[in-house]
């Protein structure tokens, strides 16, 4: 079972991924500032027990870390220890941790980590040309047990050359939600595809976005349809 686990929200906008970010959108229709990054009532989360005893994330499940921040803002540096500790303390929950920030890796890690926890998945954001090639190396050559990359919001048409391969597990693909998204093209997606079925890397098509190009034809799709849309392109890879 999958969960999401917020620490922190807020965050800095930091890449071209961010520029319509769907928390500034929504914490700014509710007149709160998305820049500030503050700890939450989830910050302890993983080691929270039932009155009746026992964890209340059992063991076994899914914790998505930090959708509404990232993993390694430097505003949250000072409590990041605490969660690795949380994060070892429960080996038996799978945490992954999304990140547009890999350059702040190794000083993010704890000083136990070693080749990396067995029990987390880190997955960097690259949304173009420009931060997938600053990004990937870095990715490839962090010790990291599991790898993954996510392009999305896919902002243009993506080459990773010959870097992408066995050290990624997967991809997912998609383009950007809101009234101000930019356009994806269907092509891109299937470039992206098309390089994961060549290197042996799970693929997800996980959702259009607002304003998606096919065959030369701009299509805008409504938010409750994103998704669906995707799954029904049917192209992902397992």
């Amino acid at each position: 079972m999958d969960e999401i686990w917020n620490p922190w929200h807020g965050c800095k906008k930091y890449s071209e991924g961010c520029k319509n970010c769907y928390v500034y959108r929504r914490d700014g229709s509710v007149g709160r500032d998305a820049s500030l990054v503050e700890k939450t009532s989830m910050f302890d989360l993983p080691i929270k027990h039932r009155r009746g005893g026992g964890y209340k994330i059992e063991g076994g499940q899914h914790l998505f870390c930090c959708m509404t921040s990232d993993f390694f803002v430097a505003q949250a540096d000072s409590w990041r220890p605490e969660i690795w500790r949380m994060i070892a303390l429960r080996r038996d929950v799978k945490f992954t941790i999304i990140t547009k920030r890999i350059e702040r890796f190794y000083e993010c890690i704890p000083p136990d980590w070693g080749e990396g926890y067995d029990n987390v998945r880190i997955i960097v954001t690259m949304e173009n040309q420009k931060r997938a090639d600053i990004r990937l190396p870095i990715l490839l050559d962090a010790p990291i047990k599991n790898k993954g990359i996510a392009c999305e919001p896919l902002l243009e048409r993506i080459d990773f050359g010959d870097l992408l391969d066995g050290r990624i597990s997967s991809l997912v693909a998609g383009g950007e939600s809101g009234p101000l998204a930019r356009p994806c093209d269907y092509e891109w997606i299937l470039h992206l595809r098309d390089q994961c079925s060549k290197n042996g890397v799970s693929f997800w098509f996980k959702q259009t976005g607002a304003n998606f190009i096919k065959d030369g034809k701009l299509y805008h799709i409504s938010r409750k349809l994103q998704h669906s849309q995707a799954r029904k392109a049917g192209i992902n890879i397992t």
